[in-house]
């Protein structure tokens, strides 16, 4: 039987949860205030900054994908909720059995160990609630910060794809595929803080 996908997690100092379209104005805020740096890594950010209209029917998609079990896109949160810290995702695109983590913190709130936190949740919550065989973190070789979570975590490089997106000048750029398995999992899942996940 499916699990029931949880809608928020608690960790440490964060909620991460599903958007709602009131989040708007502090995910443009938060989009405004990285802009230099998700320009460098971030496809979608070459667009920005958009109206505030946009953002909500953004997050209006993003919700009415997780409801449906489309797609799961996660604010991450303080816990008072009044500062978006960051955007993470368990995406679908790899296929049912597995999901792709992404995320972008805040530049305001980088080298705090955020990016780590949420994704040590994801990674509970994507194999022991998702209940996948498989979750991958792709990157730039080139994007360093990004580029520690997954060898921090426990993930094999997997695979670097040649000349698959460009930068913001138009150079080819390269992707890396990070994997990590169940059974990976299973050997330094103690190793993972607890979480507390709730549902909607």
């Amino acid at each position: 039987m499916k699990k029931q996908i949880p809608y928020g997690i608690h960790t440490q100092r964060l909620l991460i949860r599903c958007y709602h379209p009131s989040d708007a104005s502090i995910l443009l805020e938060a989009i405004t205030q990285s802009l230099d740096d998700l320009k460098k890594w971030m496809p979608w950010a070459q667009a920005e900054p958009s109206s505030l209209e946009s953002k909500q029917e953004l997050l209006e998609k993003f919700e009415q994908e997780f409801l449906e079990n489309i797609d799961y896109t996660f604010g991450i949160f303080n816990k008072q909720e009044d500062v978006l810290i960051g955007s993470t995702g368990l995406h679908t695109r790899i296929g049912a059995d597995a999901r792709e983590i992404g995320y972008w913190i805040n530049s305001k709130y980088t080298s705090q160990g955020y990016a780590t936190e949420s994704t040590q949740a994801l990674i509970k919550v994507g194999f022991e609630h998702h209940a996948v065989n498989t979750i991958e973190i792709r990157c730039d070789p080139e994007n360093v910060g990004s580029l520690k979570i997954p060898k921090k975590l426990g993930f094999d490089l997997a695979e670097i794809l040649q000349n698959t997106t460009t930068s913001p000048e138009g150079e080819p750029r390269d992707t890396m595929i990070w994997r990590m398995t169940l059974e990976q999992y299973q050997k330094i899942q103690h190793t993972f803080p607890d979480v507390e996940v709730f549902y909607q």
